[in-house]
């Protein structure tokens, strides 16, 4: 269906604003976070959330490990995907979400995140 750039790479050293986009006709989601370079021990938690319009909050949908080290890492959430704890996440895709990045501390972290929406 198409992929989207959330967080182009780029040092970072603090939380940014949670990219938000649309699903679309998409049933799956792929998030792919690309951590390139590290200084002194950063850490980084991505999150996937949704955004329910009833209540006007938003609710996780899945939640990764830390990223502490330059590793390439996939969250993926869709129907039939396995239950598989900080990686998949067997779900429905509603309309609205959001990618978020929180950084565990100020030490500099090189990563870029992209969001594959798949049928």
């Amino acid at each position: 269906m198409g992929q989207q750039t959330l967080f182009a790479s780029a040092a970072r050293t603090a939380t940014p604003t949670a990219a938000e986009f649309l699903k679309g006709r998409a049933e799956r989601l792929m998030v792919v976070i690309n951590c390139t370079a590290i200084v002194t021990a950063p850490s980084v938690v991505p999150r996937i959330d949704y955004f329910d319009d009833a209540s006007g909050t938003w609710t996780t949908l899945l939640t990764g490990a830390a990223i502490t080290t330059v590793s390439k890492v996939i969250l993926r959430v869709g129907p039939g995907m396995p239950v598989t704890a900080n990686v998949s996440a067997n779900d429905g895709l509603p309309d609205r979400l959001r990618v978020d990045i929180t950084h565990g501390n100020g030490n500099s972290i090189t990563y870029s995140v992209g969001a594959h929406l798949l049928d």
